[in-house]
């Protein structure tokens, strides 16, 4: 996929928006959250396989054996995304479908898999869009050490080698890490998410082996022809009137892999903060160099402002490591059903921030979207207050590009209800709701919605 629209954007006398001419429309998934079949064909256990079945750690004992079952019935949800009329679909790759132990022998029959996927996708006039990693780990790899060891980022990049050399002819666009943040912070320093060690020092040498990782496979793709990569960071703008709290969580949550990825260097502030957990022996001669390879496409994922206030004797937040002394929350803002705060505007202030410090890199909206308690009325589902969101936020990123953003395109996080991680079922994000005793698909009112926008690329 070639990622270029004009640069202008029209607001109509009617108060119609339209988006640039070429913006690119579409939703996203991820392999784990979906697929199922999670013993079939010569797939080997992830991380999410073990955290999964680890009492306490995910909602009810959930896990992702079945999912939406999209392995066996992926030729439907392409047929939903072409209805919809999306003209981009974009889905991670399974590690251990195509390699079960992380390294070693490829699985040919996960790669078939991607194979039909991506034909189908292009069959039906949709652009793929690949991740190469969203967070399922081959468990074999985190027994050796997972992101805390430097060789899992070396594997990483043969992991990207061998995917593209099988797919590389159909897809274009590739990102190599959904939200790291996620996978070093909540994986490694709290234990939220898989593999579930709570350690802060582990945080961080896992979020450099991650960065490690992306860059190696940046310099993998490009050896091997890659037409557009890039990078998927979950990133929120941080309010507060303490700066210094302020400045901390940014650091933490931000830019400690902005500015690797686009500066070639860590921010010397958290490099700081983090040295009571660690003395960044992990870091190498020649890491930030490879770390900061240009990439083609910042994936942006976005979905609420975090709000920030200090106050003394509050206990260091597990997800960030050093934030003694800071409260978490506190918007005065409506709420989703994972009560986190609906603030279009941060979609604004963050895309208009990153194209002033971080020029030269054009923007897509990987991820946005909202879970809320649907329900089937009908044969309907009736989700206004998904449909606001999503209304809110798509106003929100015409307001950036009108104030210089360099935004090319948006991805409705996410195409169908799934396994949500540590909440298991219960939280539903989707624009097409699941029944998981029948696999059914509804889309509900926020897709037909979305299809109208698309239709006419703006609102």
């Amino acid at each position: 996929m070639t990622v270029s629209v004009e640069k202008s954007c029209e607001t109509q006398d009617s108060g119609a928006l339209r988006f640039p001419e070429g913006f690119v429309w579409g939703a996203a998934t991820a392999a784990y959250q979906i697929e199922g079949a999670a013993r079939e064909d010569g797939r080997g256990p992830s991380i999410w396989d073990t955290f999964s079945r680890t009492p306490g750690k995910v909602h009810a004992g959930h896990t992702g054996d079945v999912a939406c079952d999209h392995y066996h019935r992926y030729p439907d949800d392409v047929r939903i995304i072409r209805d919809l009329g999306l003209s981009t679909y974009r889905f991670s790759i399974s590690w251990p479908r195509v390699q079960p132990d992380g390294s070693g022998p490829v699985n040919p029959r996960g790669l078939d898999f991607y194979d039909r996927l991506v034909d189908e996708l292009r069959a039906g006039g949709i652009t793929p869009i690949v991740t190469l990693y969203h967070w399922d780990l081959p468990q074999t790899l985190e027994d050796r050490g997972g992101w805390t060891d430097r060789e899992t980022a070396e594997r990483f990049a043969e992991y990207a080698a061998i995917t593209h050399a099988r797919l590389g002819d159909r897809v274009e666009t590739w990102t190599t890490l959904n939200e790291p943040w996620c996978s070093a912070f909540l994986g490694y320093a709290s234990g939220i998410h898989a593999p579930g060690r709570s350690e802060p020092a582990l945080g961080f040498a896992a979020a450099h082996h991650l960065l490690l990782g992306h860059g190696l496979a940046i310099q993998a793709l490009r050896a091997s022809g890659a037409g557009t990569v890039g990078i998927t960071l979950n990133l929120a703008p941080v309010l507060g009137d303490d700066t210094e709290a302020v400045s901390l969580v940014d650091g933490l949550q931000n830019r400690i892999f902005l500015d690797p990825v686009l500066r070639g260097e860590y921010p010397a502030d958290v490099m700081e903060r983090a040295r009571r957990f660690t003395d960044w022996s992990f870091v190498r001669d020649g890491d930030l160099d490879v770390i900061s390879r240009p990439i083609d496409l910042l994936g942006v994922n976005y979905y609420h402002p975090q709000t920030v206030a200090a106050r003394t004797g509050e206990p260091a937040n597990p997800v960030y490591p050093g934030s003694e002394g800071i409260v978490f929350g506190g918007a005065d803002a409506p709420r989703t059903a994972m009560g986190w705060p609906v603030q279009p505007f941060g979609l604004t202030d963050l895309l208009v921030r990153l194209s002033r410090d971080y020029p030269g890199t054009p923007l897509i909206i990987t991820e946005n979207g909202a879970a809320f308690d649907d329900v089937v009325e009908d044969g309907e589902v009736h989700d206004v207050g998904r449909l606001s969101y999503l209304d809110g936020h798509l106003r929100a990123a015409h307001a950036a590009i009108q104030q210089g953003a360099d935004l090319r395109g948006y991805l409705v996080w996410s195409l169908l209800d799934n396994f949500e991680w540590a909440e298991g079922y219960r939280k539903r994000f989707g624009i097409v709701h699941v029944d998981y005793a029948t696999q059914r698909r509804t889309p509900k009112d926020s897709a037909l919605w979305y299809s109208e926008v698309v239709r006419r690329n703006g609102l």
